[in-house]
């Protein structure tokens, strides 16, 4: 189980907009559409989708880097935490978000791969374009 997902996006708004995004929980579930309980400092726990997915923050690099122990519902007991790693960049006047998710195990790891665009990065396009009306 030495799977890796590799994706980067980008919004049009600036790297640091998008890293405070995702960790302020409000604006988080504003994206997704579901409850989320997040907080900015390492330690802190994550979950999400009604417990669908959970973990917690290992580490933060403000407003460069997220590193969370990340799980869906789907894992096995026996199946380790994932390691996420979330990157923010600015790249001409856009933000970039560079994801590695590692150690997604084999049975989960096509649902997790596409779980990030249909559940992430669609609807936080769509969150941006509604706010920009």
């Amino acid at each position: 189980m030495d799977n890796v997902i590799s994706q980067t996006v980008l919004f049009p708004v600036p790297a640091e907009t998008l890293f405070h995004m995702y960790l302020d929980p409000t604006e988080h579930e504003a994206i997704t559409g579901s409850p989320v309980q997040i907080a900015i400092n390492p330690g802190a726990k994550f979950s999400a989708f009604d417990g669908a997915l959970s973990g917690k923050i290992l580490a933060i690099v403000a407003p460069h880097l997220i590193v969370q122990s990340w799980r869906s519902k789907e894992f096995k007991p026996s199946d380790p935490d994932s390691t996420l790693v979330l990157s923010f960049t600015s790249q001409d006047g856009t933000g970039r978000i560079d994801l590695v998710h590692i150690n997604v195990p084999d049975h989960d790891l096509d649902a997790v791969s596409e779980g990030w665009d249909q559940f992430y990065w669609i609807p936080w396009r769509e969150y941006l374009a509604r706010k920009a009306i």
